[in-house]
């Protein structure tokens, strides 16, 4: 399997995922002209993919959403409840009904040769799923806007060789930045995202001897920056109740403005 971030963070979200003979994106929440370029960085075209899962229709992760799927003919695979939100956004235009699947969480699909599994996660959207991808024994996820997680969410991310996961913000640059009340609340509750601290503590009950890459993934520009995810993430790794430290594996940061490395295993 091949995993990159083309983009991630609070202003856009767009995930490849791929084997030698499938290719599918996670959102399109960048322009069409940002895929292809990132894209293009892996040897690779938009017209290569086939098949966008879209996590949830906030505009960071369905911005070029609607010109990528009428250009290339690329079909949909989202939950009922975010298709009807997306159809009700007029920034995205229409989107022909053929290439539109509904999908539900918990229940597995195919597209080409990779197995994808998604699963409910906890943010104010319409229907959002993260998404788990398995090919051949190998597995990869993409877990952002969640939240909040229990053991549920946790089945699904273990056992991952390579997971992309949210780690949003820092606690206390949140509460004393600029953004309104209502905001910081809504970010900090269940339905939110997940904090650096939180993220840590999550990363350390999924950690095992075989996973190849973690990527920390959907950090605010307001209210996070690199340095700080990957050191609070990491110190909760290795003070935490397992038998790791950060340092054992390949922990990494999905940039916001340039493809992240890949991963190929």
């Amino acid at each position: 399997m091949k995993f990159c971030s083309i983009s991630s963070g609070s202003s856009g979200n767009c995930i490849f995922a791929g084997t030698s003979g499938t290719s599918v994106l996670v959102d399109v929440g960048i322009s069409g002209i940002r895929v292809e370029r990132g894209l293009n960085e892996i040897d690779m075209t938009t017209r290569d993919v086939e098949a966008i899962l879209v996590t949830h229709e906030h505009a960071d992760h369905i911005k070029g959403l609607g010109v990528l799927a009428r250009r290339y003919g690329i079909p949909i695979y989202s939950t009922e409840g975010t298709i009807r939100a997306i159809k009700d956004n007029t920034s995205v235009g229409k989107i022909p009904e053929g290439l539109i699947h509904v999908i539900h969480a918990d229940q597995e699909f195919m597209v080409g040769d990779i197995t994808v599994r998604p699963f409910e996660i906890s943010h104010d959207a319409a229907e959002p799923v993260g998404f788990r991808m398995e090919h051949e024994g190998k597995s990869a996820a993409v877990a952002t806007d969640l939240g909040c997680y229990d053991d549920y969410t946790v089945r699904y991310l273990t056992g991952l060789d390579v997971l992309l996961l949210e780690s949003n913000h820092d606690v206390h640059m949140l509460e004393v930045g600029r953004y309104p009340y209502y905001l910081k609340r809504r970010i900090l509750s269940e339905h939110g995202h997940l904090s650096n601290e939180t993220a840590g503590q999550l990363l350390g009950t999924l950690l095992h001897d075989n996973v190849k890459h973690v990527f920390l993934g959907h950090l605010s520009q307001e209210n996070n920056y690199e340095a700080l995810a990957y050191e609070t993430v990491c110190q909760e790794v290795t003070m935490g109740d397992n038998p790791y430290s950060s340092g054992d594996f390949n922990i990494t940061i999905a940039h916001r403005d340039r493809i992240s490395e890949s991963v190929i295993w």
